[in-house]
């Protein structure tokens, strides 16, 4: 078995490693190890992400932007079920990772239908490869600001103007109101627009 080799990126604003020739086995292994740590990992194809900690910036974002998506969920009367961080992904595919959020519509199923990814460091390993292998129909990232969205179509990610799974769903006011300073705020009147709307 080889020995992992280690990279870390060179800038000082980025928070995570990346080791190249991580068996699944080490994988594994350092799972657990790093329990009860808040170090996040993400791995394909041999090459594994440590990330930790979350910023302050990325679990605000991250929990300003479900608790939108759940308010318009519920406003609509689609059934949903919250799966938070848990992990995905399988050796047969060379693939695991934790999102930051994700959600099934309708039922429950083994994998997600709709991801959302805070993005506050550039580089690393492409989430969205981990995401094509296991079949997700839709990815949401937050970056700067800006809500880009990637539809599953064949077999590869699209990206869209419109949610296909909600496409009644206005993105640009749903990032106008992820952009709110204040949390408790952009949840009650972003309640209130889509109450009135329906």
């Amino acid at each position: 078995m080889s020995s992992p080799v280690l990279e870390k990126p060179s800038t000082s604003e980025t928070s995570y490693v990346l080791l190249y020739n991580v068996s699944w086995e080490q994988l594994e292994q350092l799972d657990v190890a790093l329990a009860g740590t808040s170090a996040r990992l993400t791995y394909l194809d041999g090459i594994l992400e440590i990330m930790s900690p979350l910023s302050d910036d990325h679990e605000d974002h991250k929990k300003t932007l479900a608790m939108l998506l759940e308010v318009y969920l519920r406003a609509k009367n689609i059934r949903f079920y919250g799966r938070g961080s848990a992990t995905i992904g399988k050796q047969e595919d060379k693939t695991r990772r934790e999102p930051d959020e994700s959600y099934n519509l309708g039922t429950k199923k083994p994998i997600p239908d709709l991801i959302l990814e805070i993005t506050v460091t550039s580089g690393g390993i492409n989430k969205l490869e981990i995401y094509r292998r296991l079949r997700v129909p839709e990815v949401w990232f937050w970056e700067d600001g800006l809500l880009s969205v990637y539809c599953l179509q064949g077999d590869s990610y699209t990206k869209v103007s419109k949610s296909t799974l909600l496409p009644d769903l206005d993105l640009d006011l749903l990032a106008k109101y992820a952009l709110m300073t204040d949390q408790y705020d952009a949840v009650t009147e972003y309640s209130q627009i889509i109450t009135k709307v329906t």
